[in-house]
Order: C-alpha cells, then sequence, then structure tokens
C-alpha cells in the first residue's frame, strides 16, 4: 500500500476470496466479483504511473482524480471487511447450545442480507469506477512520463555519516559566543538566562547542546529538556527534576502523583541553594515560560538559562537574545561535500560547479543542506539529476529565507522518495512533536498497514521494513535518536521542519488526523474521511467517529469508556501509550475488532487481565504490552496463529501451548518452567528471542531442568539473529551444542557461570556484539573473544563488587580484527595484553586495573602504552584502590602515564578515570 494507490493494490485479491465456496455468493454476483477486480487492476497500474510522477508537477484534475480512486479503493476495503466480520462471525464456544442454535439461525438471515448488500454495493463502486476510468481516458494518464525510480541502498558509511553531522560543522564561533553571554555574570552572580532565536532549520538546538556540552561539565545539576508547541507542563517540570537527579526522582520519589503547582513547589525547592544550568528547548510562546521561569528558583548562585525559540518577540521578553544566522559558505562546503563525499577533494570534477550551485540555493540553512546531501547522495553517477535538483530549488533560500522556501526544500526531498517510502514518511505524523520513535514499534506498525509489501528472496516483512528505515535515515529525512548495542540506530525522531511538512501532507491526503489537548474541542471534520487519528494529550472523544484503520492514543489519557464498537471494528492498529484504563470493567471490547493487527498497550495502566475473547483476533500480528501491569495472558492467546510479535515485560507469565504460535518471529518473555522453555523449540520462525529466566516452581531452586530445556530448544532455532537469555534469580548454565546459531548477529547473556563452549569462532561466524556476565572470567576466554571475526562490540563482566585478578593474559596479534568498542569490566586488565596488530579498528576502550598490583610490581606503568592501537578515540579507566597512601599514589603516576600516551597517540584520545576505593 502507498499514498498515492491506497488501498488499492489489495483489493484485487482481496475480491478474488469472495469467489470462495464458503461465501456462496451467487453467479451474478461472482461475475460483478471478477470484472471488478480487473478493472480495480488497471486502475492500479494507472496509478502507478501517477506516483512516479511528482505531485506537485501533476494537473489539478489528475490529483483530483487519484485522491477519488484512492477514497474508493478504501471505501471498498471497508466493504469487503465488514462483510468479512458480519459472515464469519466469532467463536461461540462459551454459548449453550440452545442459544447455539438460536445464533446459527440468526446468522442464516444475517449472511444472507449481507450477500445481498455486497451484490448492490458491487453495483454502486462499479458505476463509481466507470465515471473515473473515463475521466482517466480524458486527462491522459497513461501518456504521463513516469520518472524512473531510483535505486538506493543502505550506505556502508551510516555510523560515520551521522559521526560527521554530529561534528558541528561552523559551530564554534556562535557557540563562544553565547558562553560569552551567559558568563559574563554580574558580580552579585545573578541567573543569567540566553534566548536563541531563529526560524526551523537553523541549529537552535544544536547550538545550545554544543553550549550545554561545554559548560555543564562543571555543574553538577543540570538539565536538557524539549518544551515544544503544545507542551504538558507537568512532563516539562517533571523532565527538569529527572534530569537534575535521575536518583531521586526516578526511584525515591513518585512524580506521577504531584499536580503542577506541587511540582513547581518540589523544583523550587531543589534549586533553592543549588548552582545550576538548565537548556528549555523549543520554546513557542511566552505562558509556559512564565509557568516554567518560576519554577526555577534565582538563587544568585551564578546559575544559567538558555532557551531556544522561532518566535523574536518571545526571545526579546525573555532575556539576553542571539540571533542565528545561517552557516557561512566555507562551513557549508564543509557540510555538504563531507556528507557526499567525505571531503570537497574528493569531489570529481565534472560536479564541482554544480555543486558550488546549490550549495548557494541552500543558504547555509544547516537542515537544507543536510536533506540536500542526503537526497543526492545517491545521485553520484548522473549529473544530469544534480543539475535538475538545483534547477528545481528556485529562487533558494539565501534571497528568501522564509519558511516556504524551506518548505519547499523539504518537499523535494519527500517527492523524490519511491512510493512506498512517501507513505512510510508520512505515517510518522501519528506521533507526538519531539518523540522518540523506536524502530521496531514503527516497523510492525508498518506492517500492520500493508506499507511493506512481501519480500523476495526469503526476506522477512520486518526486514523489509528495516531497510525502508534505514534509507529514510540515509536520507536524513529523518534523524537517529537512540544508538543501539550494535551501534546502529536503534529509534528516530522527526526534525519539527519534515514533521511540520509531513502533518500538512497528510492533512491534505485524509491520511492522518492528529488531535492535540480536548478532543471536543479539537476534533476535525470527520465529512472529509479520516484514515488514522492520533491524539496527543487529549480525553478520549465521545462522538461517533469514522471507520478508522488506525487510532493512536498518547500521553496520559484516561478512558473510562468506550463508543460503539461499529465506531472501530474495522481497526488495523489499536496503540495506546502512557493511557489510564483503570476506570473500564475490562478489556472485551478488543475482541470484536476483527480485523486488529496491531495492538499495543505501553505503559498503560490496566491492574485486571487481558479477555479471552482475544484470542478472536485471528489477524493479530503484533501485540506490545511492555511496560503494563498486566501479569498474565489468557489461554486463548495461543490460537492466534498469525502472531508475528509478542513483547512481554518479565511480570507476564506465558501460558502452555507456546509452541502453537508458529508465526512468532519476535519474542520478548519471561520463561518459569521447563515446559515453557522446551516449547521455544517449535517456533522456528524466531529471529529476535529475549527471555528472562525465573526459578522453576516445580522444581525449586534447581534451575538445571529449566536451561537445559532452554538449550534444547535454541539447537533448533535456525532463524535467529538477536538473543537475550539473562536471569535476575539464578546464575544460568547455558553449555550445550548450538549449531543452529549460525545467523546469530547479537548475543547478551546474564549472569551465566562460565563462557558457554559454543561461544567460538568456529561456530559463530556473523557475530558483531557480544555483552556477558560470568561468575569468573579465565585467560582463555579472552583468546577465544578474541578470534571472533565478526566482532565489532564486546562487553564482558565479571559479577561481584571485588575487582577480579587474573595475573597477565596474552592474546594474538591477530585478535579482535573487527572490534570498535571493548569494555571489560571488574577484572583487571592493561593495555599492554593487547599487542600490535591486535584491536587495529578499536575506537573505545573501557578497562580495570588495580593500583594494588602497580604498587606491588606485578604491573608497572609501561602497561598502559595506548600507541599500538591506531584508531583509539576514547579511554575509560576504572581504578581500584585501597586506603593506603602507596595507592594514592600510584593512583598519580597512572593518570599521568595515561595522560601521557594519550598526547602521544595520533588520535589524542579523550582519557576519563573512575576511582573505587575499598
Amino acid at each position: 500500500m502507498d499514498l498515492v494507490t491506497g488501498a488499492l493494490g489489495l483489493l484485487p485479491s482481496k475480491l478474488l476470496e469472495l469467489l470462495k465456496d464458503e461465501y456462496k455468493l451467487q453467479k451474478g454476483v461472482r461475475v460483478k466479483v471478477q470484472s471488478l477486480s480487473r478493472e480495480l487492476e488497471c486502475m492500479h497500474a494507472a496509478l502507478r504511473k501517477v506516483a512516479a510522477v511528482p505531485w506537485n508537477q501533476l494537473d489539478d484534475q489528475v490529483k483530483i482524480w487519484a485522491r477519488e480512486v484512492r477514497e474508493a479503493s478504501y471505501d471498498i476495503e471497508d466493504i469487503l471487511d465488514s462483510f468479512l466480520v458480519r459472515v464469519d462471525g466469532h467463536d461461540q464456544a462459551d454459548l449453550s447450545r440452545l442459544k447455539r442454535a438460536m445464533k446459527k439461525m440468526g446468522g442464516l438471515f444475517r449472511k444472507g442480507k449481507a450477500r445481498r448488500e455486497i451484490s448492490c454495493a458491487m453495483e454502486e463502486i462499479t458505476k463509481q469506477l466507470q465515471q473515473m476510468t473515463e475521466r482517466h481516458a480524458r486527462y491522459r494518464i497513461d501518456n504521463l512520463v513516469a520518472k524512473p525510480a531510483a535505486t538506493t541502498s543502505i550506505d556502508p558509511r551510516l555510523s560515520a555519516l551521522y559521526t560527521k553531522v554530529s561534528q558541528l560543522v561552523g559551530i564554534e564561533e556562535p557557540r563562544d559566543k553565547v558562553i560569552k553571554m551567559l558568563t559574563s555574570v554580574a558580580e552579585d552572580k545573578e541567573t543569567k538566562i540566553v534566548s536563541i532565536v531563529g526560524f526551523g532549520g537553523l541549529g537552535k538546538t544544536t547550538l545550545a547542546k554544543a553550549v550545554y556540552e561545554n559548560l555543564s561539565q562543571d555543574v553538577r545539576f543540570k538539565a536538557f529538556v524539549p518544551v515544544g508547541r503544545n507542551p504538558d507542563l507537568k512532563i516539562v517540570l517533571k523532565d527538569i527534576l529527572i534530569d537534575l537527579d535521575k536518583q531521586r526522582y526516578t526511584t525515591e520519589l513518585n512524580l506521577t502523583i504531584l499536580n503542577e503547582r506541587q511540582l513547581i513547589d518540589e523544583l523550587r525547592e531543589f534549586l533553592k541553594d543549588k548552582r545550576y544550568f538548565i537548556v528549555i528547548d523549543d520554546l513557542w510562546d511566552l505562558q509556559p515560560w512564565d509557568v516554567i521561569r518560576y519554577a526555577l528558583y534565582d538563587n544568585s548562585l551564578g546559575s544559567k538559562i538558555v532557551i531556544t525559540t522561532r518566535k523574536h518577540d518571545v526571545a526579546m521578553k525573555v532575556g539576553c537574545s542571539y540571533n542565528m544566522e545561517p552557516l557561512p559558505y566555507e562551513s557549508s562546503q564543509e557540510l555538504f561535500y563531507g556528507r557526499i563525499f567525505g571531503s570537497e577533494g574528493k569531489c570529481p570534477k565534472q560536479f564541482v560547479e554544480v555543486c558550488a550551485k546549490i550549495i548557494k540555493k541552500c543558504g547555509g540553512v544547516p537542515l537544507a543542506i543536510i536533506t540536500t546531501s542526503g537526497l543526492l547522495a545517491n545521485k553520484v553517477r548522473n549529473i544530469k539529476d544534480w543539475y535538475e535538483y538545483c534547477d528545481s530549488i528556485g529562487s533558494g533560500l539565501g534571497s528568501n529565507p522564509d519558511m516556504e522556501n524551506m518548505r519547499k526544500i523539504l518537499s523535494l526531498s519527500y517527492f523524490d522518495l519511491p512510493a512506498h517510502l512517501k507513505t512510510c514518511l508520512l505515517y510518522l505524523s501519528v506521533f507526538p512533536e519531539d518523540y522518540e520513535i523506536n524502530s521496531w514499534r514503527l516497523i510492525w506498525r508498518w506492517i500492520a498497514e500493508d506499507f511493506v509489501p512481501p519480500g523476495e528472496g526469503g526476506q522477512s516483512l520486518f526486514e523489509l521494513g528495516l531497510s525502508y528505515f534505514y534509507e529514510l535515515l540515509n536520507r536524513s529525512l529523518i534523524q537517529p535518536a537512540h544508538m543501539g548495542v550494535d551501534g546502529m540506530p536503534s529509534a528516530c525522531h522527526v526534525h519539527d521542519m519534515v514533521l511540520d511538512l509531513i502533518c500538512s501532507l497528510s492533512r491534505e491526503e485524509n491520511f492522518v488526523a492528529s488531535i492535540l489537548g480536548d478532543a471536543k474541542q479539537n476534533t476535525p471534520s470527520w465529512g472529509s474521511k479520516v484514515h488514522r487519528l492520533s491524539l496527543h494529550n487529549a480525553t478520549w472523544p465521545t462522538m461517533d467517529m469514522p471507520k478508522l484503520r488506525s487510532l493512536s492514543i498518547f500521553n496520559g489519557v484516561i478512558i473510562n469508556s468506550m463508543p460503539s464498537i461499529e465506531c472501530y471494528h474495522l481497526l488495523r492498529v489499536l496503540d495506546l501509550e502512557d493511557c489510564n484504563l483503570e476506570d473500564l470493567p475490562n478489556l472485551s471490547f478488543v475482541g470484536y475488532l476483527f480485523h486488529l493487527r496491531y495492538l499495543g498497550l505501553k505503559k498503560t495502566t490496566y491492574a485486571g487481565e487481558l479477555p479471552l475473547e482475544i484470542g478472536k483476533l485471528q489477524f493479530l500480528q503484533t501485540l506490545n504490552l511492555w511496560g503494563t501491569r498486566i501479569q498474565k495472558l489468557p489461554s486463548s492467546i495461543v490460537g492466534l496463529r498469525r502472531l508475528m510479535c509478542l513483547k512481554l515485560n518479565i511480570l507476564i507469565l506465558l501460558p502452555n501451548g507456546l509452541r502453537n504460535l508458529t508465526s512468532l518471529e519476535e519474542l520478548w518473555c519471561a520463561i518459569d518452567s521447563a515446559h515453557i522453555a522446551e516449547e521455544l523449540g517449535h517456533l522456528t520462525q524466531l529471529r529476535i528471542l529475549t527471555v528472562e529466566l525465573k526459578l522453576d516452581k516445580e522444581a525449586g531452586c534447581h534451575n538445571e531442568g529449566i536451561c537445559k530445556a532452554l538449550m534444547e530448544s535454541l539447537g533448533k532455532l535456525q532463524n535467529i539473529r538477536h538473543l537475550v537469555v539473562s536471569s535476575r534469580e539464578m546464575v544460568l548454565n547455558l553449555e550445550g551444542s548450538l549449531e543452529s546459531l549460525g545467523n546469530l548477529s547479537y548475543l547478551r547473556i546474564g549472569q551465566t557461570s562460565s563462557l558457554p563452549t559454543w561461544i567460538n569462532p568456529g561456530s559463530l561466524l556473523l557475530l558483531s556484539s557480544l555483552q556477558i556476565w560470568l561468575a569468573q572470567v579465565r585467560r582463555e576466554d579472552i583468546q577465544v573473544l578474541g578470534m571472533l571475526q565478526a566482532l565489532r562490540i564486546l562487553q564482558v563482566s565479571v559479577s561481584g563488587n571485588n575487582i577480579q585478578v587474573l595475573g597477565r593474559f596474552m592474546v594474538g596479534p591477530d585478535a579482535f580484527p573487527c572490534a570498535r568498542v571493548c569494555k571489560f569490566f571488574c577484572f583487571q586488565t592493561v593495555p599492554s595484553m593487547f599487542p600490535r596488530g591486535a584491536m587495529p579498528r578499536l575506537e573505545e576502550f573501557v578497562f580495570c586495573i588495580s593500583l594494588h598490583d602497580f604498587a606491588k610490581g606485578e604491573f608497572s606503568t609501561d602497561d598502559l602504552a595506548l600507541d599500538h592501537l591506531p584508531s583509539l578515540r576514547s579511554v575509560s579507566v576504572r581504578l581500584y584502590r585501597g586506603n593506603e597512601k602507596i595507592d594514592e599514589e600510584m593512583e598519580m603516576k597512572v593518570k599521568e602515564k595515561l595522560r601521557q600516551e594519550a598526547d602521544d597517540n595520533p588520535n589524542h584520545p579523550s582519557v576519563n578515570y573512575y576511582v573505587y576505593v575499598d
């Protein structure tokens, strides 16, 4: 499915489903269905040609025709889905024999009526499509020249590209100016406030982060908090408190019970005698600022506050302001060339002239430069495309730097996307502003909405969706928000300017409607059909709603009643986050959402259990219960044969019958019995498995049975790519033969007694990331790990509070050939244990040493040499010492030696120390 064609691509096959014998359509209706299916195939082909032409280049009449056909496709799909609901019905095993008989008789009339209605509907749809076909012929759509779809691949330099963006090209001068404004404080050390003002895309947040990182190093109490256009001030105040003292405000105090006044009082009391540095990012209006400013206690201790805003009047009233200016031409060149070619010197000569024109037209706006370079990086083989793009920019930002021209540049990148990626990008308008969008959640929602077609060559739907996610990242239309343990982005966020664009396009195309605040006051007109609804900080709407395909609710909504289920029976996606369902007696209504494919209750407050009716959801693909208080799944869950993703927290126990969920590709769960562990072996489609082992209730304190059953099951799973096995209740014994894990790329093991023998270079050829907690580590363990040829990220930790002393161990000069990050915790390691030639790509190194052993002469400062690690960027050292004076003296010598080694290393890596005293 894509935006232009709507549901048209799915309808021919869906219509043919009606020809099956069980629906018993009359012969005349069958002929109509076959004819309509062929007509829709032809219209779909025509619309695909329309989709290949940039939307802004199409005639208005063609746009109208395409919109009519798309809306008709949704109507047809609604009719078909409604028919299936009425004809197929639901399981009636809970009815008595008499009630079942009466229900069956009533069903015969219902089905007969439904068949007559669908016959009439076919006739009406055929008439509508005939009219559209005439328009199609009139406007000669077949003669449109389709622009060839750009073929792009995931840039292997993905991580490097993000690193270059984060190097903050041209930021030094504005950063130093803002710092000077903040540090020129009067003698009474009044709180200094500086606002950074400029239009979207200039890099206000980037500049604020640079200032924050520079000045906050010597400030203990600091916070960096986004506000946004429609802020929930309670959330803003909570975020400030949590940033200031995470330990206190996430574990010791429950902020959720405080109202706005109490949060202000708490914040003022906390800051009363403390010097602080706080950044309030993306402030739009003065009203929220008045509340925030009152909460930030002015204690005359030299505290600092920075705000960023798009509005000059807000900046002037807040305080001293810094007006952001576009990047100078030289910095624009550095950013543009660096993202495409690596540097200006690597730019082919034939591209120099057009590059200069494009950089000039971008007008020094970082967002425009990043977006443009992301687009053109995929077209380095065709200079004609570059000139066409340059000419299409028009007057550019330099001569008229307003929002419309910025949108024009962003729109060009949007229109260049393949049709399927346009749909995927617009779908991000479902999420709130400044929201961190988890890639896992996004991709499964794409799949539920039919945005990801079946892959080729054995590629799963999720893997194909992941390639879509990476391609949007590669084009800089979304930004990485969080890097996963494998070094790749695991979440994204949407820049304000891009979000403005896609929200506008979504509204124009009736694709997504968002409601901010009171749903009763802000509900859009349902006269124009809305297919997806998203509520942000809104109350549940009580009015009748359209037959939605997707309903998303975010942030603190209290739901105490549900409107008529007829409004929701066509839902594909129901995703609730941070909602309160405690006033609902049960969730039985979910069982009537016959077409539901994605059900999410993330962080949703509901003390009850999932109802048995959930077993009726035969199309359900994803069930996300992460962060809920639900502790038990109903037995009917094992009847969901199409379920591909099940994400549970460690409180939720699995029922027997797990083996029946044979479509599962992703499972996050807790296991408390050998029987459940054994059933995992039947889930042969699993790609991602995250399990928390609990003590076997039947076996008591003995865990051999559950571990053995788990290992036997893992031996049957050939498709596992991502595996996490952990326990908070037992030390794991994971010995066994696991030749099946040849496709494993990520492995995390917690609380195991020793390094399992199946972790070896002969078995795990593709393993790129490993985290493991051991009871003790041996010299041979490090040698084995060093020979894992694909390993890029390694973390080895020894359980316990004291550092384990191994003495010396040595690996070969060919050890850790691909490692970029190595972290060794709670056992003694020194750089000399890794000889020249080993770790040639290591960038981040974390290790521990015992100063007492250095003082005794078992190690010397010569063992701290870093010159043989050519790629090193960062070093973190955990120093363990006693209270003896000799240890204190040795600490100074070690720090001095490491400082000298860092200076001598060509990369001048940063060195950080963490001292632990016995």
